[in-house]
């Protein structure tokens, strides 16, 4: 294992975890390369490779879109979001790109102070290696859960 990029990895995943649970938008944005993929997409679809997804977007513009929407014009009750994210599994290394895997829980707390497990599942990443650093070009939330409590606004 090459532990240096293990390292980076995993401060990567923590500050993208920071940057979701923080709200920091631009940030999280700043974490994918322009012609990234993100799903979140249940296991029993994954398993059975049928495509239907909770939500899929293709490109850092509709992740761009996806938080106007967040920001400007869904209605939802408010709520704050905790991510716990597991260490690393790197699966693969070639020139310039990462395949990993990690566990992740997302905790949920509403305005009434009452904390609950939202969304369990794991990533699967292809992390790009740039000048400016780790970047996503595809990162696919299979999520454990039967169902998504209420609805899915911010990103896992």
């Amino acid at each position: 294992m090459n532990m240096e990029i293990y390292l980076q990895l995993t401060e990567f995943n923590q500050e993208y975890a920071a940057a979701v649970d923080a709200a920091d938008w631009d940030r999280w944005l700043e974490m994918f390369t322009d012609d990234c993929t993100y799903r979140v997409q249940s296991r029993e679809n994954f398993d059975r490779n049928l495509p239907m997804a909770a939500l899929s977007l293709s490109s850092k513009g509709m992740l761009k879109d996806r938080i106007y929407g967040i920001t400007e014009t869904i209605f939802h009750d408010p709520y704050r979001q905790n991510h716990v994210i597991s260490a690393p599994r790197i699966t693969s290394i070639s020139t310039g790109l990462i395949e990993a895997q990690a566990n992740y829980a997302v905790f949920r707390t509403k305005n009434d102070g009452i904390a609950e497990v939202f969304n369990v599942g794991r990533y699967l990443d292809r992390i790009r290696q740039t000048p400016d650093g780790l970047r996503i070009e595809s990162r696919t939330c299979v999520f454990d859960n039967d169902m998504i409590l209420n609805s899915l606004i911010y990103p896992i």
